[in-house]
């Protein structure tokens, strides 16, 4: 999410004052009126030679108002998502009908219906209790990707196979979780989050005893594979269940819990699985698993249920009303009616019945700075029809069958008719912290509001001209396509408040009619995304290099120098659960620190490629963790010395996880879902199982300095991309959108 700076604090002018001296003579071009040119370079970032307004570029004008850039470029989503994203909201009540909490402080968001089934609605006990729940089953299938680490040995002297063999047992793990990721998402998308849930516990325990009792090591690893498809359900979907079940001033604290459960998770497990196989051998690990797990997929049967709502304002059915051109001279033709003296009845127009339903919102007399948008119901739009022909009948008028009444809302999105209309100012949010739907999520800002002078500001850049693109069009349809009513939320609102005993169903049916195939194939192709390809890369990193070195703490720790046993060996995992940590609470607030500072410099423009700034903290502490590390441990040092360099690479992963996340959600807010399930198949798949393939063995014939040099030298290298990702990211994201690859396929 773009932060917020305090309103006048924004400066007249960008550039690289930052960097050292200010480049004016490109900025002087742009100020000059009349010529319509825009800088090419701004804060080391090449602006796009067509548009300032790109898709993830945002202007900050106060320090609770923002209006991103390019919303009109954006394409349209075709399919629903696993996280909920955003969505066009028609013009807000007035104040006094929001709803507010009990101290009536914070109003609402996003608004809960009047329904007592909106999950928004269940008490606070019955919400937490899901969270609880969801956090004790994500904090154990988190840390079953180095459950053996501890006990490597000691399953190579059980199968007869080398310790690097045994190292497979992590990397196949990985890629069952990568290929479970591509499998449950859309699966909990068409079918809902509850069975997936369900189903993915109950194979978690199913797998557990068979890897217990497993007579083979290639049992083992088939066991290993299918566990991490039943565990890939705590990488994808946990977020987006918060998301639909709290409001937005409760998230924060509750993603915080979530966050230290799953970091707990990843560093305690191998620790209590070590202190388990020192006393009873490495087998009881599953067995303990698998009564954890039971009891867990126990608390997810009662506490659990499904959290799906259907958010997305309905737009109604296509109908043959007139064009745009000819309501306009419709309204001409009214005028002209009137003043000859033909007489329309009240009670025969639109306008009438919703007046007696409930007060409307006056239609906006200047459509350039208040867009009128709203959805009607199926009702609305067939009183209305029945309405417009009446009152077509009473008008003498050649041509009274041109009426049409401008109170009636429109049926997509902003008006798309006047390809040069200025937009309405608008206000957004984290994607992954929104209200559950597929469209970009927009407030509208009171024109009321003062905004700063900025060379970025939308009267300097208010509408460069260029043809309606297609993608604006395709807002239209899809909004009409995938803002169906969906049945499961529809028969919902009517009912009175489901018991306890009714909402233990495990299943609802299929909530959506997307295919699935579709679905489960667009992480896939977020591959082609110039940005979500450097996440993919660095969140790969970030997590795998954690994953090596569990592979090889037995060889170091156990067979090399210090001798440790296996609950020794366990008690190493504290150092990365504080490093850890301590990168988990650092990381947001320098990157917002850093971004708010790099906004204020580019006149108040915020460009998710500001995120990117974070990686030279990254590659300082990951480079020096790592060969740290081996480095100490080839040498001998006291253990203590490779054990702190351990929580030192743990502390730089945690700030470029955090990076690359917020970096890619950031620059494709729409694809938000898709983009993790895309960062987490990399992660699975294109590090941790390859790496695990040779690394044990590499690590046993050249020793631990060479090789964690060399990885370090191949993070370096990696993170060296960030300096073109840096300075093209803007024209790489337009590029995106102009070739939509997502909505094309």
């Amino acid at each position: 999410m773009a932060p917020d700076i305090e309103a006048g604090s924004i400066p007249q002018k960008g550039g690289w004052r930052l960097f050292g001296r200010s480049s004016t003579k490109e900025q002087d071009n742009a100020e000059i009126p009349g010529r319509g040119r825009l800088p090419k370079w701004n804060m080391g970032i090449l602006n796009d030679r067509e548009t300032i307004e790109v898709p993830g570029s945002v202007l900050l004008l106060a320090a609770d108002h923002n209006e991103p850039l390019g919303l009109r470029n954006a394409p349209a989503r075709t399919s629903h998502s696993s996280i909920p994203t955003a969505v066009i909201r028609p013009p807000e009540p007035p104040q006094d009908e929001k709803k507010k909490t009990s101290d009536g402080k914070i109003i609402l968001e996003p608004q809960p219906e009047e329904s007592a089934n909106d999950p928004l609605n269940w008490p606070t006990w019955r919400r937490d209790s899901a969270l609880l729940s969801l956090g004790l089953f994500c904090m154990v299938g988190g840390g079953m990707t180095p459950l053996l680490a501890a006990g490597f040995t000691d399953v190579a002297k059980e199968f007869d196979v080398s310790v690097s063999s045994v190292s497979l047992t992590t990397g196949l793990f990985m890629l069952g979780m990568g290929l479970g990721s591509v499998i449950f998402s859309p699966t909990a998308i068409l079918y809902g989050k509850r069975p997936v849930y369900l189903f993915g516990a109950l194979l978690f325990v199913l797998t557990s005893v068979w890897c217990a009792v497993s007579k083979s090591f290639v049992s083992l690893v088939l066991g290993r594979i299918f566990q991490g498809i039943a565990v890939s359900p705590v990488e994808c979907l946990p977020s987006a269940t918060i998301a639909e079940i709290f409001f937005l001033h409760e998230r924060a604290y509750r993603i915080g819990i979530y966050t230290l459960l799953l970091l707990g998770g990843k560093n305690l497990v191998p620790l209590v699985s070590a202190a388990v196989i020192e006393s009873l051998g490495w087998r009881w690990t599953f067995w303990v698993v698998a009564m954890v797990v039971g009891f867990c997929g126990f608390l997810l049967f009662l506490f659990v249920p499904e959290t799906f709502w259907d958010r997305v304002p309905h737009p109604r059915k296509k109908s043959s009303r007139p064009s745009f051109f000819r309501r306009m001279s419709s309204k001409q033709h009214i005028r002209r009616s009137d003043a000859a003296g033909v007489s329309v009845p009240p009670s025969a127009l639109p306008s009438a019945r919703h007046s007696e339903e409930g007060p409307t919102p006056a239609p906006a007399t200047n459509h350039r700075r208040n867009v009128h948008v709203g959805f009607a119901t199926d009702a609305e739009e067939h009183h209305a029809e029945k309405d417009r022909e009446a009152a077509t009948r009473q008008v003498t008028s050649e041509k009274s069958d041109e009426l049409h009444d401008p109170s009636v809302p429109m049926t997509a999105g902003i008006l798309a008719e006047d390809s040069h209309a200025a937009r309405p100012e608008l206000i957004t949010q984290d994607p992954s912290l929104s209200d559950n739907s597929t469209k970009p999520h927009v407030f509208y800002m009171p024109d009321n509001i003062e905004k700063p002078k900025s060379p970025y500001s939308s009267e300097r850049f208010a509408r460069q001209d260029h043809p309606e693109t297609d993608t604006e069009s395709q807002s239209v349809a899809s909004s009409r396509a995938v803002g169906s009513r969906v049945p499961y939320t529809a028969a919902l609102r009517d009912q009175p408040a489901k018991s306890f005993v009714q909402q233990l169903k495990p299943f609802h049916g299929r909530l959506n009619k997307d295919k699935w195939h579709k679905v489960a194939i667009r992480p896939l192709i977020l591959f082609s995304y110039p940005a979500v390809l450097w996440s993919a890369i660095v969140y790969a990193c970030s997590v795998g290099w954690l994953i090596v070195i569990s592979e090889s703490v037995a060889v170091i720790y156990r067979e090399g120098h210090y001798e440790f046993n296996a609950l020794q060996t366990g008690l190493v995992y504290i150092s990365p659960f504080v490093g850890g940590i301590l990168g988990t609470a650092v990381a947001g607030k320098v990157s917002d620190v850093i971004v708010k500072a790099l906004a204020r410099r580019n006149g108040g423009l915020y460009e998710p490629e500001f995120r990117l700034v974070m990686a030279l903290p990254v590659a300082i502490t990951t480079v020096i963790g790592l060969m740290g590390f081996g480095w100490s441990a080839q040498l001998g040092d006291h253990w203590i010395v490779p054990t702190v360099f351990f929580g030192v690479v743990s502390f730089g992963c945690s700030l470029g996880s955090t990076t690359s996340i917020t970096f890619c959600v950031d620059s494709y807010r729409q694809y938000a879902g898709e983009a993790l399930v895309t960062l987490n198949f990399s992660k699975n798949i294109f590090h941790g199982l390859v790496f695990s393939l040779f690394v044990t063995g590499w690590l046993t014939d050249d020793g631990p300095k060479t090789v964690f040099i060399w990885i370090g030298i191949i993070q370096l290298i990696l993170l060296f991309l960030t300096i073109p990702m840096y300075i093209y990211g803007k024209r790489a994201r337009m590029w995106t959108v102009r070739k939509n690859f997502m909505e094309k396929f």
